[in-house]
């Protein structure tokens, strides 16, 4: 009876209560009715819908503000765009490791949301003071020094804010969400879907009401309405305070990483144990913090850090930079089986880097004239990408991974990994759609240029935009949902960030690609990058990134095949009568 009541007592509080780890406003247990899930992320949602607004209403009309407004040539503006670009999506591994370390998720979105701000006072400071404006009339054909440094340190304000802001924010929404119970854990999935349709639905009225605003009012009033949603969404989140799922910054993650390796080495010559479970673990009764590992076969050499040696000291007494846990050296090789697949899907990000370049570009050579004398302005066309990316999600949501689910047996329908290579299998065929229709629009320069392309629609763009939009909803969320959830429990923010740096990281490569290229081609005579597009040869280029992705997409599959996901003991929750913890391994 005592031991019935017992085990009734054990799926009450795992039922009522989370024990992964969260507190809750008040520093308490979370009760699972009044905290964390749908409850708590839509407030969550509703500022990353602010920030990819404000993001997407800069990024995208970026280089036409560059070329229009600074007067910057087509080579130049795209090398800003991608340095920003960059920085903008590298920032995160700095953010993502002091949310993780130091401040915490809640207050490290706090803190960038509030320098994010500051960004876009400075923006429209920069349109509207006198002594900061660009010009001093409308025929001058070099801006102010000025106004290009404030102009510069508005944009990389941003990128500071954005760097804390992306990883915390989207790691502290997953945190809303249990890993240990069965419904939460399917809701989390869910989750990445719809941060993403929240994300493209503020990506698209980015591009299409306030790149409108910056076309046919001006800059300085478009960068008003920003800072006001902005300021806003700031309001609505701090509402909802009540409803979140805290979890306290435990220090630097990457000290006990580096402790592992060293250990590792120190013991380098020690045999390996015949039996894995001789390798070190601290007892269940003390582990307070997180979740244990599985060992795997994988790294072999790391397992040496948690071989205990003959001598008489307690384990538990030795030193960490001479023993480790098999959990820790787990966690480091989860970080280093992460490396080859972040380079693996570089070119992806390289070929998402064109979007807001070398398209957009496109777009302005093009006739825009949509009806009645109405004028599409040349960012908006990048909402076609949103919309791809919101069918797709939608799609795979409703439709695929039911049917999935039925047929492998996987809670997610399909591995994480598999659902990026089908992404990334969209990004070849965008690139060869771009190719062709580039070469047509270069066809139609060449039998009338006076006329140049104008006589082409706009929506001719509209396939290779919806293509990678399509190939996103599967390559972007995957990168999101992989990098969150293969990291360290003690690293998700970074886990975010890694996946940010993925398309950071491309926007280097392919400005050095771009510089590279450039030179190569003119040593041939006539470059592949001229003064303008019509002097240039972007077919090609797009052509030579389709051949770089296609062969990268072998070493993927290579890779995809041989690894290893994480394993994780789920571990019961002990009753009141100081009952054993109970192991399920997944």
């Amino acid at each position: 009876m005592d031991q019935n009541r017992g085990e009734v007592s054990r799926e009450v509080i795992e039922e009522n209560c989370v024990h992964d780890s969260s507190v809750d406003q008040k520093g308490r247990v979370p009760l699972r009715a009044s905290t964390g899930v749908w409850k708590a992320s839509r407030f969550i949602i509703a500022i990353e819908f602010s920030e990819r607004l404000s993001y997407f209403g800069i990024a995208t009309s970026l280089i036409i503000y560059l070329t229009k407004v600074i007067h910057e040539d087509l080579e130049t503006a795209a090398k800003s765009v991608n340095h920003w670009s960059g920085v903008t999506t590298l920032m995160p591994l700095l953010g993502g490791f002091v949310a993780d370390a130091y401040l915490g998720r809640f207050r490290t979105v706090v803190v960038s949301t509030i320098i994010y701000l500051m960004g876009l006072i400075l923006l429209t400071l920069a349109w509207f003071l006198p002594g900061l404006r660009a010009c001093e009339s409308k025929l001058c054909t070099e801006p102010r020094k000025i106004h290009e440094v404030f102009f510069f340190l508005a944009t990389y304000l941003i990128s500071i804010g954005t760097g804390g802001h992306k990883p915390a924010l989207e790691s502290f929404g997953a945190d809303q969400f249990d890993d240990d119970h069965s419904e939460e854990r399917k809701q989390k999935m869910t989750y990445f879907n719809w941060w993403n349709f929240a994300l493209c639905s503020g990506l698209i009225l980015g591009v299409t009401v306030i790149v409108y605003v910056q076309d046919h009012v001006n800059w300085g009033v478009s960068y008003i309405v920003l800072t006001v949603v902005m300021a806003v969404s700031l309001v609505i989140f701090f509402m909802g305070r009540p409803f979140y799922r805290y979890r306290a910054a435990t220090g630097s993650p990457l000290t006990p990483l580096f402790k592992v390796l060293v250990a590792a080495i120190r013991k380098r010559n020690l045999p390996y144990p015949s039996d894995p479970s001789q390798l070190y673990e601290i007892p269940k009764s003390e582990k307070t913090i997180g979740r244990f590992l599985c060992h795997t076969s994988k790294l072999k050499f790391l397992d040496k850090a948690a071989i205990l040696e003959d001598n008489d000291s307690p384990a538990e007494k030795q030193s960490p930079w001479r023993l480790a846990t098999i959990t820790k050296v787990e966690e480091l090789k989860l970080i280093l089986n992460m490396i080859p697949i972040w380079i693996a899907t570089l070119p992806f990000g390289i070929c998402v880097a064109q979007c807001t370049t070398f398209f957009i570009k496109q777009g302005v050579t093009l006739d825009r004239k949509i009806a009645n004398g109405f004028e599409m302005p040349p960012a908006s066309v990048y909402g076609l990408a949103a919309i791809g990316m919101m069918v797709s999600v939608t799609i795979y949501e409703k439709i695929l991974v039911p049917k999935l689910r039925k047929a492998t047996g996987n809670e997610r329908g399909i591995n994480i990994l598999q659902r990026i290579g089908i992404g990334m299998l969209f990004s070849i065929v965008t690139m060869v759609v771009a190719a062709l229709v580039e070469k047509k629009r270069l066809n139609v320069v060449e039998n009338d240029p006076k006329k140049s392309s104008l006589s082409m629609s706009i929506f001719w763009l509209a396939p290779q935009f919806l293509i990678i939009g399509f190939g996103d909803g599967f390559t972007l969320v995957g990168l999101q949902e992989y990098f969150y959830d293969q990291a360290p429990d003690s690293m998700r923010s970074l886990g975010i960030a890694f996946y940010l740096s993925v398309i950071g990281a491309a926007n280097f490569v392919s400005s050095w690609l771009i510089t590279i290229v450039a030179r190569v081609t003119k040593k041939g005579g006539h470059g592949w990058f001229g003064k303008d597009l019509n002097t240039s040869r972007l077919d090609k280029f797009y052509w030579l990134l389709a051949g770089i992705t296609a062969v990268n997409m072998i070493f993927y599959v290579f890779l995809a095949r041989r690894y290893s996901y994480k394993n994780v003991q789920r571990v019961a929750v002990a009753d009141f009568n100081g009952g054993d913890d109970e192991d399920v391994k997944v």
